[in-house]
């Protein structure tokens, strides 16, 4: 008895996965027959989709300078080799490494500025429930203030995690060389 169970289950499930798979076969002809109709109807309205191969192309796109055949280091970029003189290699690097530092810093002073107004809005929330705990019976916590002491733990929670943020910030600025 168990076994016949488990074959009808088995046959049913076959039975569904071969018409699911004959509907989605009909719903592939559909979508064949409808983009066939579709192509169709444009070229009859001439509005077909320009279609663009290497003879549209041209040979010598603008923008890339020709090689010089007076100087072979000439690069496609087109700097030549006086165009790459160390002092200049230098100069670049220099001020790459300067826009690094100044987009580290910038960002350690975006986190710097957050955890200042979290740890402003703790010590706020932190100073009202310590106002509103001494005015009513110690013994005695309110909902409205159980619900502050949660959300103060939160919030410390937040901070803490902030500051750990600032923290690998401001390791991975010194590991990329930026002095503070």
């Amino acid at each position: 008895m168990h076994r016949a169970s488990r074959d009808i289950i088995i046959a049913l499930s076959l039975s569904g996965a071969v018409f699911a798979q004959s509907q989605s076969l009909e719903s592939l002809g559909d979508v064949a027959r409808s983009n066939r109709a579709k192509q169709q109807a444009q070229a009859a309205a001439g509005t077909m989709p320009k279609v663009f191969t290497n003879k549209d192309l041209p040979a010598d796109p603008p923008g890339v300078p020709e090689a010089s055949t007076s100087d072979p280091m000439t690069m496609v970029s087109g700097l030549t080799r006086s165009d790459r003189h160390p002092d200049q290699r230098l100069g670049n690097r220099l001020q790459a490494e300067q826009h690094l530092a100044e987009q580290w810093k910038a960002r350690i002073q975006d986190q710097e500025n957050r955890i200042d107004d979290l740890q402003a809005r703790v010590d706020r929330l932190n100073a009202l429930i310590h106002s509103v705990g001494t005015a009513k019976s110690d013994t005695l916590v309110s909902r409205s203030q159980a619900i502050q002491m949660q959300r103060l733990a939160t919030m410390q929670e937040t901070l803490s995690q902030q500051k750990r943020g600032l923290e690998m910030m401001q390791d991975a600025a010194r590991r990329s060389g930026m002095n503070q």
